[in-house]
């Protein structure tokens, strides 16, 4: 089975840090954000094709240097064509049932259920569907009791939503789909999906954890949970992290680097080389590959990263 992940974009709701290195290759937990989704395909998965565009050395080098145990093929967006035209770009690649991932999200979805779950339903395309408290930001879907999409609803009034589902960016498609995807720059939420209902759209929630890792609170969000769900505790460090005499509060990450005695760190990550003196204070930040956070620095609600 073939995989897509949408990773075209310039990430630039996490810059400076994505000045210096492509979004998907931004680390979680240590870890590149798009290895996060590789590594939760299901096994029978054998093939990723990513639509990529900025920075696309980054990932060559990255795919040639890192065994990530499937077939990785790179196809340039070589301008931004929104989610349909990204994947109409990559329709000589795509002859059979195939996943689609929006390159910046994390969760706990079943995906092998999923893909039972859109056989089931014969249909042309099953979304993910994740259950929001307030629906008004994003566009919902209306479902049957039978699992059949009826409508989208986009950014619904309070009180006027359909249902509180939204489309958490995990897709199983037939190769069909292509037929309703015109040239150009093309939304699928906005202008593929609402004709293709009639020949069958199925959507699947599921519980658990969700995250779009796009923004700085997002990110850290993201971390947070996989912390939480993923290694049952609220703080994580590399082996080669050195922290002494340190104060690492919940929902932090320690890469290889240093936090140096009287520090304190608290819903934050410090990425690779980068060093955190003595008496700093950190909230709610980004430290980004061998930034230096000079002696009593207080810092709150930034990402640090030297260009």
């Amino acid at each position: 089975m073939k995989a897509v992940i949408l990773a075209g974009g310039f990430g630039t709701r996490l810059q400076p840090l994505t000045n210096c290195m492509a979004k998907p290759l931004v680390p979680l937990l240590g870890k590149p954000l798009v290895m996060h989704i590789i590594d939760s395909m299901p096994a029978g998965v054998d093939q990723v094709i990513l639509a990529v565009n900025y920075r696309r050395q980054d990932l060559e080098d990255y795919f040639q240097e890192n065994d990530v145990g499937r077939e990785v093929i790179l196809v340039d967006e070589s301008e931004p064509l929104g989610t349909g035209g990204a994947l109409r770009n990559l329709k000589e690649h795509l002859d059979e049932t195939f996943m689609m991932f929006n390159g910046d999200i994390v969760c706990s979805l079943d995906q092998e259920l999923l893909i039972d779950f859109h056989r089931q339903q014969g249909a042309m395309a099953t979304l993910a569907l994740w259950e929001v408290e307030d629906p008004q930001p994003f566009g919902v879907a209306d479902l049957r009791p039978d699992g059949r999409i009826d409508c989208f609803q986009e950014k619904p009034a309070p009180g006027e939503e359909l249902s509180k589902l939204i489309n958490a960016g995990i897709y199983v498609f037939e190769p069909g789909i292509m037929d309703y995807i015109p040239e150009g720059k093309v939304s699928l939420e906005r202008e593929v999906f609402p004709h293709i209902l009639a020949e069958g759209m199925s959507g699947m929630p599921f519980q658990g954890y969700w995250a779009d890792c796009g923004t700085l609170e997002s990110f850290l969000e993201a971390q947070r949970l996989l912390l939480s769900h993923q290694h049952g505790r609220s703080q994580l460090c590399h082996p080669g992290a050195r922290v002494k005499g340190a104060s690492l509060g919940e929902n932090v990450y320690v890469g290889n680097a240093l936090v140096s005695p009287g520090a304190s760190v608290e819903h934050s990550v410090v990425m690779d080389g980068a060093q955190v003196g003595e008496g700093c204070i950190l909230r709610n930040c980004i430290v980004g590959p061998g930034e230096n956070i000079i002696d009593e620095s207080a810092i709150y609600d930034e990402i640090l990263c030297s260009l």
